[in-house]
């Protein structure tokens, strides 16, 4: 595999020789469902149950002696690791292994139940609100959720669990949460798309308050990288060394992260001085930050500079200028280096 799933150390510096199991996402329930086929319904949806059965057999294969468990995920699977986390180190507690602990790596499925920037119809899963999309899907695939957060909402509002800053403050085991300022999964469910037209000031201005909205939502999140970029994914990515937030790599805040668990398991100290653990970069724009990875033009494959790129969304570089009090020149060289 490629990122974190690599066995070269130059792509995977700290995980390139785990012991790794991918489990291909076959359930499309976010890996909650425990519903199986039926006279009724003609599909089986079980996440939930996928993973507890995989869970089984790797106590076999040697997971038994491991003294960690990374539950790592992205997009659906990121939301999945946070349903998952604690159920994950129950059945290992159930099953005599006090020993193991369970830790969760969510990338890309810390979504909002935010207002769309234009609402549609619920007919498919692309124009359905986030918000509705879950509550239909929770029914129809049997979603199971954390027993702990099912506690904070009244019967029949599960659905609100499948969204990362609701069910956090729940969460017992330790969990380090990756998520783009500017998701393009996010953007799609809230029916602002990127293609062709340049970006409506309406546009412009929802996808700014998007990013503050997710800032907001990561702020007392202890472990976090929150790269001011417009993309989707970045964990099993080959580039994903390259992405800095505040000088940091997230390979490098990973480690930073593994490391400040065992310290506090060890004595209980203090983060570590030089090792950050929660990054979130605070400029306002897509691709404010020069480690974005590059974009391409979604029509010609053509790749685009940070300055095209915003002048393709519409953005007025001489109104910016005026208001900031700056020459353009100065700050289109700004935006370049992304201060």
């Amino acid at each position: 595999g490629t990122g974190i799933l690599s066995s070269q150390p130059e792509e995977n510096p700290h995980w390139w020789n785990a012991n790794m199991v991918f489990i291909p996402y076959c359930s499309s329930d976010v890996w909650s469902g425990a519903s199986s086929k039926s006279e009724k319904n003609e599909y089986a949806f079980m996440g939930a149950l996928i993973i507890q059965e995989v869970i089984k057999e790797l106590v076999g294969k040697g997971l038994s002696t491991a003294k960690v468990l990374l539950l790592a995920g992205s997009s659906a699977g990121g939301t999945g690791v946070l349903l998952n986390v604690d159920r994950v180190a129950e059945q290992l507690e159930e099953m005599g292994y006090q020993g193991i602990q369970v830790r969760g790596l969510a990338d890309s499925g810390w979504f909002l139940d935010n207002k769309q920037y234009r609402r549609t119809d619920c007919v498919d899963t692309i124009t359905c609100a986030p918000t509705e999309a879950i509550r239909r899907g929770i029914r129809y695939w049997n979603g199971i959720v954390p027993e702990r957060c099912k506690l904070q909402f009244k019967e029949g509002e599960e659905w609100n669990c499948f969204f990362g800053y609701k069910i956090y403050p729940t969460l017992r085991c330790p969990v380090f949460v990756v998520q783009w300022l500017f998701d393009e999964a996010q953007l799609t469910v809230d029916n602002v798309h990127l293609t062709g037209q340049p970006v409506q000031e309406g546009q412009w201005l929802y996808i700014q308050n998007l990013g503050r909205e997710l800032r907001n939502t990561l702020k007392d999140v202890t472990a976090s990288f929150a790269p001011a970029c417009l993309s989707h994914e970045i964990i099993t990515r080959n580039h994903w060394t390259d992405i800095q937030v505040k000088g940091t790599s997230l390979p490098r805040a990973l480690h930073c992260w593994d490391r400040s668990l065992h310290e506090s398991n060890k004595n209980g100290k203090a983060p570590l001085k030089g090792c950050p653990i929660h990054l979130i970069d605070s400029c306002p724009w897509p691709h404010c930050n020069p480690s974005c990875p590059t974009i391409r033009d979604q029509f010609t494959g053509q790749e685009m500079n940070v300055i095209q790129f915003l002048m393709h969304m519409g953005f007025d570089v001489q109104k910016m200028a005026q208001q900031q009090g700056l020459e353009p020149s100065k700050l289109l060289g700004m935006l370049s280096s992304g201060n």
